[in-house]
């Protein structure tokens, strides 16, 4: 009852400790997740103000030209006098200069309905002579007196410009417009070498300038129809699709959101922190996104540091209570029997002093032998434990040439295609190239694979029984033993029913047994013309009877009481210990069930009982 009553303290004590332990890890997340969003924040910040200074510098170079260009009377002229062919060349000439000295994509002349005069790209094969405007928004708040901006794609070259507008007057009347149009791609190239997420939008959500060209021309909302229509009459992205760069925000703050951006087709979306600044001259949104992925792994790496802080604390906390528990046990168990040889010695002093002598050595002695027993069980499991281990060492050294081959092939294929792989790239054979690279790739899975099941074989096991899937417990043992069957030639049959059958076990061990029984197996029919082994798992009720049988000589008569003894054997030397079935009956035991030899005409059956797990 005492110990009852202790275990369930404990189990208490663990569930408090455990909610705890979660309510800490989860203030920690969201205090981690919060401070590195801020310091993402003041980062982003300072970048942020620095592309948009960029931006308003390389904007004001050229905000005031149309203005100037508006009181040239050259201009005025020609807009009076639209058909002087002369007067008309003599402008195109001037503007084509302008544009040359400014470094600017294309200026050109627009009468009041709209219609382009003159331009400074009158040579090439597609100027703007001739050719009406009057739907640019620019060109309407140039007819409204006022300096005309814009961002389109042009509608003649289909090159991204940002547009100045500026009205050309005679006296109080409007005659027309002098445009500008500067060529933002230098600003997307001038970035391109940063490794950071920079775009520029329009008033309607509408990226025109990136460092990721798959997210141009995308929208950072999803449009309304009416937006759409607008956008489209006013031809300012042609024919672009403008869909939604994502579909979900997070909205922090007015300048701080969450956005969830499509990766690819298989892969997680991507989730980035999108900072935003207003630029009121320009109309436009300057933004910069930063990969959440290094805060998520920062808190994930804070939750880790704060769970094994709290494990460890746990766990000295359990043993100094323990040693606490003892030393006072001990320390009660002493004066017990302090006060029994007092009594005894009140009452027996006189006549029996040379007993009470003994009785106390004898009570030193019990107390002794019950130290060394203890210390002895202590001993026994931990032998026992590094036995099991060595056992399966011992296996893995016998398959050791099996492994070493099975590793040597791909090893091999490797070299030459690394050396194949050169040659191709000395070539210039790219395709063929990538293929050596990719097949280099699948042998090195291959081997990962190998190194894998070794590791979990050969790793000591806690023990703990638990429910186990018996197929994956055969697939294990397979992967190790796979490189010893094929070059034995062995025809191995699984036959396990139903497929999905569950036991109570543990896996390594488990695994452990079915390693050894068929490594036996093997060495049994090494003589045989044909070599059969015959795995078999078949739920009968609640149980699962699980067998290995051979096409071998089977076990002689003699030998039959005493395979199951430790450091017996029957194999050639070098090719076991003798412990394989001492410690597969051992480990079937703990398991709640009995290996035996089964009697079998043709060959060796070994077989035993698992407890069937039905999950309801």
């Amino acid at each position: 009852m005492i110990l009852r009553g202790r275990n369930k303290k404990l189990a208490l004590t663990t569930i408090l400790f455990l909610l705890c332990m979660v309510a800490l890890i989860k203030g920690v997340s969201h205090w981690t997740y919060r401070q590195g969003l801020a310091n993402l924040q003041k980062q982003g910040n300072v970048r942020l103000e620095l592309y948009t200074n960029y931006l308003q510098g390389v904007l004001g170079k050229y905000e005031s030209l149309p203005e100037l260009l508006a009181i040239d009377h050259n201009l005025v002229r020609a807009l009076l006098n639209p058909h002087e062919k002369k007067r008309i060349e003599t402008l195109n000439r001037y503007l084509e200069t302008i544009n040359t000295v400014s470094n600017t994509s294309d200026t050109y002349l627009m009468n009041k309905d709209g219609l382009t005069i003159a331009a400074s790209n009158w040579k090439e094969e597609r100027p703007f002579i001739g050719r009406n405007f009057n739907y640019r928004p620019y060109f309407k708040q140039a007819m409204k007196g006022t300096l005309g901006r814009y961002f389109a794609l042009g509608s003649t070259s289909s090159k991204r410009g940002y547009y100045f507008a500026y009205p050309v007057r005679k006296d109080d009347e409007i005659l027309g417009a002098v445009v500008v149009k500067i060529n933002i791609d230098s600003v997307e190239q001038s970035w391109a070498d940063r490794d950071e997420n920079f775009l520029v939008s329009d008033p309607d959500g509408v990226v025109f300038i990136t460092t990721n060209p798959d997210w141009r021309f995308k929208s950072l909302k999803p449009l309304d129809s009416d937006v759409q229509k607008r956008i489209l009459e006013s031809r300012r992205y042609q024919d672009a699709n403008l869909l939604p760069l994502s579909t979900r925000v997070s909205t922090l703050n007015p300048t701080m959101q969450i956005l969830e951006i499509d990766s690819g087709v298989g892969k997680k979306p991507k989730r980035v922190l999108k900072q935003s600044h207003f630029m009121p001259h320009a109309g436009w949104d300057v933004h910069i996104l930063t990969d959440t992925r290094v805060l998520l792994e920062k808190v994930v790496f804070t939750n880790v540091i704060v769970g094994s802080g709290g494990g460890v604390v746990y766990v000295l906390g359990l043993l100094l209570l323990q040693r606490s528990r003892r030393i006072a046990q001990l320390h009660e168990i002493e004066e017990e029997s302090k006060r029994a040889l007092q009594e005894a010695n009140e009452q027996l002093e006189s006549r029996v002093l040379d007993r009470t002598q003994k009785l106390t050595e004898a009570n030193e002695m019990l107390r002794k032998e019950i130290i060394d027993r203890k210390q002895a069980e202590i001993k026994l499991k931990r032998t026992r434990k590094e036995l099991i281990h060595a056992a399966k060492l011992a296996v893995l050294g016998q398959m050791s040439a099996g492994i070493n081959h099975e590793l040597n092939q791909p090893l091999s294929a490797i070299r030459s295609y690394t050396d194949n792989g050169k040659q191709f790239l000395e070539k210039g054979r790219l395709d063929e190239a990538m293929w050596n690279l990719e097949q280099i790739g699948e042998l090195t899975e291959r081997m990962a694979q190998i190194g894998v099941q070794l590791k979990l074989f050969s790793k000591k096991s806690s023990g703990m029984i638990v429910v186990v899937p018996l197929h994956g417990v055969v697939d294990g043992a397979l992967e190790i033993l796979k490189p010893s069957l094929k070059r034995e030639s062995v025809e191995l049959t699984i036959d396990i029913k139903p497929e999905n059958v569950e036991v109570r076990a543990n896996h390594v061990l488990l695994q452990q047994v079915l390693v050894n029984l068929i490594s036996n197996a093997m060495q049994a029919i090494e003589d045989s013309k044909k070599k059969k082994i015959l795995l078999e798992g078949h739920a009968r009720g609640d149980k699962v009877i699980i067998a290995v049988q051979d096409n071998g000589p089977g076990v002689p008569a003699e030998y039959k009481a005493d395979i199951f003894e430790p450091f017996f054997t029957t194999k050639k030397s070098g090719q076991g210990l003798g412990l394989g079935l001492t410690i597969s009956d051992r480990i079937v035991r703990d398991f709640g069930g009995h290996i035996v030899l089964a009697d079998f005409r043709d060959g060796a059956r070994f077989e035993f009982t698992l407890e069937r797990i039905v999950q309801t």
